[in-house]
């Protein structure tokens, strides 16, 4: 039987492996909802909520809104909530919002800044720090 851990590692394969279906190029500035399916890279401006499967944002896109997809890598910067079965918080990149995962990874450079949220279960929701590998490191004095 699959662990969650397998699911989720099987769900990050396909979402890496999949081609880029959409792009949102660095010269375009939407403004409303978007859906899609498949995979979509935003290297531009979305002012507005983003719902779908697999999403990538580049280091020159930025979404002002709240997003909904499977699983979403981020590069660039998000002022708003993501919800996903996979969220990778690349170096560089910031978010500013409530995250909601199923699993999460942080690279060494990423902001983060709200509420962290990393699901144990279906259903089931346990702030990030509670977690057995979650290290909070003592400020540096000066």
């Amino acid at each position: 039987m699959f662990t969650k851990k397998d699911v989720d590692a099987d769900d990050l394969r396909k979402a890496e492996s999949e081609a880029v279906a959409s792009v949102i190029d660095k010269s375009m500035v939407i403004t409303g909802e978007i859906f899609f399916q498949g995979k979509t890279k935003i290297d531009g401006a979305i002012t507005g909520n983003v719902s779908g499967e697999h999403l990538i944002v580049s280091s020159s896109g930025k979404i002002t809104g709240d997003v909904k997809v499977t699983s979403f890598s981020c590069f660039g910067t998000l002022r708003g909530n993501v919800e996903a079965g996979i969220v990778i918080a690349r170096k560089d990149c910031a978010i500013h919002g409530k995250i909601v995962a199923g699993s999460l990874t942080v690279e060494p450079g990423a902001v983060l800044d709200g509420e962290i949220k990393a699901a144990l279960n279906k259903g089931t929701s346990t702030p990030l720090t509670s977690l057995p590998e979650a290290t909070v490191l003592p400020a540096k004095k000066e």
